[in-house]
């Protein structure tokens, strides 16, 4: 098994696999002033051709700090937004769909709560890691069904799985 340090979220290190924004008490252009202002277009996903959107909510409690399951979805970006506490990811860029894990590049990032992270299509990934004893409640937008029609699954071996170190 393998080991890889948890790195923090900055824009040149995340922009391989997709794209972030802050949501909650953000700090970029908006319309309107206090006591109502809009901060738009904040962060963009691609459905893949879908025209409807999912929201979903993802709880993960605390578990062993394991990368053990990773997947890809070839047609759409995923969302990502801790809702409650700060999450782990996991990351590894877009690959042939040839079913060959790139386990070498595996990357892990904290994810502040109250940050979008939006996954390119094809980026590795898996349910997030709560970074505490704490649940974390983390919406997921994807298009409908992806879970069934666009989601390629793989459960990794004993000297696949790769140890996340904080």
């Amino acid at each position: 098994m393998s080991t890889v340090k948890v790195k923090e979220l900055s824009v040149a290190e995340f922009l391989p696999y997709g794209t972030y924004a802050g949501l909650v008490n953000p700090n970029t252009e908006k319309l309107g002033t206090a006591p109502v202002e809009f901060f738009r277009d904040m962060a963009q996903q691609t459905l893949g051709g879908a025209g409807l959107a999912s929201f979903s909510t993802c709880r993960v409690e605390k578990r062993e700090m394991v990368v053990d399951v990773i997947e890809y979805h070839t047609a759409t970006a995923e969302g990502i937004l801790p809702i409650d506490n700060d999450v782990l990811i996991h990351v590894a860029p877009a690959t042939p769909a040839n079913g060959c894990v790139p386990i070498d590049k595996i990357v892990v990032f904290r994810i502040p709560k109250g940050t979008m992270v939006v996954l390119r299509p094809g980026v590795w990934h898996h349910a997030p890691f709560t970074v505490n004893d704490d649940p974390a409640n983390v919406l997921i937008v994807l298009p409908e069904r992806t879970y069934a029609n666009d989601c390629e699954v793989f459960e990794l071996n004993d000297s696949e799985k790769v140890y996340i170190e904080l």
